[in-house]
């Protein structure tokens, strides 16, 4: 029997979905400017300063089966010269991804950032185990327990400043997401200081997370700038 229509139409789409899957997914494979990278030999450049301009919002956090992720809706940017990212949520990533000359973190923050042309921005901060880390001791007691949507909740905020190390100082570039389908054109930044996690932070996020990170990328001739 032939569809006509609608239908037909729906037909069609159902036969590609394998096709079109199987090709955004090859990216991961065949990409050039693929993230997370390992940082060894960055070239110094004055790169801009970095201002941020986070506010806390009401805390809405979602597990979404791989990780916690945080939004904000709340017009929290970040400026780099003139260029105006604003933070449209943060997640965590075990272990953290990009390395430092070769040293693997337990643990990475990502905060995404969009401008209004629709650039995507990567800010991540690394974490090395240590000392207890007060932004974390807040957030951890809310992680839900299972993938079920957003949470809103009630008398807590979010305030993504509390994940930036003291230092601004930062490694830039160019790479992509880190999941299928593995988009590329995205800035990452990855800050120079990491922070700290405790070991009982770090298995307490293990208890309820698997290992969600892909493995450094091969760099093919990018070059990694890294700010005075």
């Amino acid at each position: 029997m032939l569809l006509r229509g609608a239908s037909a139409g729906l037909a069609l789409a159902l036969l590609l979905l394998p096709q079109l899957a199987s090709a955004e997914s090859a990216l991961c494979q065949t990409g050039r400017r693929q993230s997370p990278i390992d940082i060894v030999a960055p070239v110094r450049h004055k790169l801009p300063a970095l201002e941020f301009r986070y506010r806390p919002a009401a805390l809405k956090i979602a597990n979404d089966g791989h990780t916690a992720r945080v939004r904000f809706a709340n017009a929290s940017q970040l400026l780099i010269g003139r260029e105006v990212f604003t933070l449209q949520q943060f997640h965590f990533h075990t272990p953290g991804g990009d390395r430092l000359a070769g040293e693997e973190f337990p643990m990475a923050a990502h905060l995404l950032h969009k401008s209004k042309s629709g650039q995507l921005l990567a800010l991540v901060v690394l974490f090395r185990q240590g000392a207890e880390n007060p932004a974390l001791a807040a957030l951890w007691p809310h992680l839900p327990a299972h993938a079920d949507g957003d949470h809103l909740v009630a008398n807590a905020t979010a305030d993504a400043s509390g994940l930036l190390p003291v230092s601004r100082a930062y490694y830039r570039y160019p790479g992509s997401l880190t999941a299928a389908p593995c988009t590329e054109g995205v800035t990452w930044l990855v800050m120079k200081q990491p922070l700290t996690l405790s070991a009982p932070q770090l298995a307490f996020w293990r208890a309820r997370f698997a290992d969600n990170i892909r493995g450094p990328q091969a760099l093919q001739g990018r070059i990694v700038e890294e700010s005075w």
